[in-house]
């Protein structure tokens, strides 16, 4: 299940419970992955609920939470007597583990590029909404972007198995085609990548990632922690919303070589000092 699926899973709520409880949710998988993730060792809810708490996530939804993840099979409960402690499943460690070497690898380097373009062309029924949105989310994920209805593109070719098997497992094979090669001469390659990506937004975002942690100087362990965190979870957005396009398709001075720069540069700063603050609040439950 993808994260963004959660507010169509919860068609009940008001649109600020829907956005508290992807906060919950996200903030979450980020300590899980951050911190339980590395050690495998499970963790007591209270000392989760207590660093939920100072990220100002209510309890009933940090626990409504935990207990959505359980049902996705992110994490499992193990009881002790009238105390749980969470443990990430199988299938928890490993999803996290990719978004972990994707997160940390993104934004840092870029390969060269032979000019080459992938081109999926696929198309969906609007009254199959539910199969357009997945199709959606596991292109929009493999950095793949839209110029027009039923066509998809990347600059990286090497990722056309990624699409195979996104259409694949979604049923999509035998109406899909794609096919390689380099930009023709009708049109703006330019224009088409704005089309599919629309730069602007992106930049937008980053500008607002920026505005929020590239001044932030957190002092004490509590701080530390939090604003680790934060600054991961903000950042794990972006490799979905960012494609990496080669260096020819961006504005000149793109913003997003300045964001990747700050978040790598804050990480290896905290991380120390945030790690061990979380090995005190676990130990100390």
């Amino acid at each position: 299940m993808r994260e963004d699926d959660e507010t169509e899973a919860v068609p009940s709520l008001t649109r600020r419970q829907q956005t508290g409880a992807r906060s919950a949710r996200s903030l979450l998988l980020t300590v899980l992955g951050e911190y339980v993730r590395p050690s495998g060792v499970p963790v007591w809810t209270s000392a989760l609920l207590r660093v939920a708490t100072g990220l100002g996530i209510e309890e009933k939804a940090a626990r409504q939470a935990l207990n959505r993840m359980a049902a996705d099979g992110w994490i499992v409960s193990e009881r002790d007597g009238r105390r749980v402690r969470w443990a990430l499943t199988a299938h928890g460690t490993v999803l996290l583990t990719e978004g972990a070497e994707r997160i940390y690898s993104f934004g840092r380097d870029r390969e060269s590029w032979d000019g080459r373009w992938l081109v999926l062309l696929v198309s969906v029924p609007e009254s199959q909404r539910d199969l357009r949105h997945r199709l959606r989310n596991g292109l929009t994920w493999a950095g793949m972007g839209s110029p027009a209805p039923g066509i998809w593109v990347s600059p990286h070719s090497a990722r056309e198995a990624e699409a195979k098997q996104i259409v694949e497992e979604l049923g999509l094979g035998s109406v899909a085609v794609s096919f390689c090669g380099p930009f023709a001469g009708v049109g703006s390659e330019h224009s088409m990548v704005e089309q599919a990506w629309h730069l602007g937004e992106l930049a937008e975002a980053y500008e607002d990632f920026l505005s929020q942690f590239a001044g932030l100087r957190p002092e004490s362990p509590d701080e530390v922690l939090y604003a680790q965190i934060r600054l991961v979870d903000a950042w794990r957005r972006f490799p979905r919303l960012d494609p990496q396009l080669p260096t020819e398709l961006l504005p000149p001075h793109w913003i997003g070589l300045r964001a990747a720069n700050v978040f790598d540069d804050l990480h290896r700063q905290w991380n120390t000092k945030a790690q061990a603050r979380w090995a005190q609040l676990a130990a100390e439950e």
